[in-house]
């Protein structure tokens, strides 16, 4: 591998971190709003939710699966999975919700609510992996930052 190659190659173990982060996270937001559905509508709701949830986390899994596949690999091609991964989701996401909406009665709301909840655990996975926020949590068991990471003043 030349000089070049060494350049242009991305490392995908720290974005496969990412992308196990947001799966499990969206996964724990599903169970606990079918909790709460469960609490609040009752077992129709509660089920609504797990699978709203479980569309949106199904159709990151896809994405990740078909980005982070295999390492490591030139940033052209990173770029590429990136556009795959994300025509992956949709499909996975499409294919999912006119599934249950044809086989299966469910409460809408609660459906809905669960898939734009997992949408939160994007924002919160990215912005603890952004320096400006990571750079004071350091030995965070091995994934603290190390020089490269700048803090709002040094940014400035």
């Amino acid at each position: 591998m030349g000089s070049e190659d060494a350049l242009s190659t991305i490392e995908l173990t720290p974005l496969r971190r990412l992308a196990r982060g947001v799966v499990l996270g969206q996964a724990t937001i599903t169970v606990l709003v079918a909790l709460t559905g469960w609490a609040l509508g009752g077992r129709q709701a509660a089920l609504s939710a797990l699978l709203g949830g479980g569309i949106s986390t199904c159709g990151t899994l896809a994405m990740a699966l078909v980005v982070c596949g295999r390492q490591p690999r030139a940033a052209v091609q990173v770029l590429v999975a990136l556009f795959v991964g994300e025509a992956a989701k949709l499909a996975v996401v499409v294919a999912l919700f006119v599934a249950v909406w044809r086989l299966i009665k469910v409460s809408p709301a609660a459906m809905l609510a669960a898939y734009a909840a997992t949408f939160l655990v994007y924002w919160i996975v990215l912005a603890r992996e952004l320096p400006v926020f990571g750079a004071t949590r350091r030995g965070r068991g091995g994934r603290g930052r190390g020089a490269d990471a700048l803090s709002l003043r040094e940014m400035r």
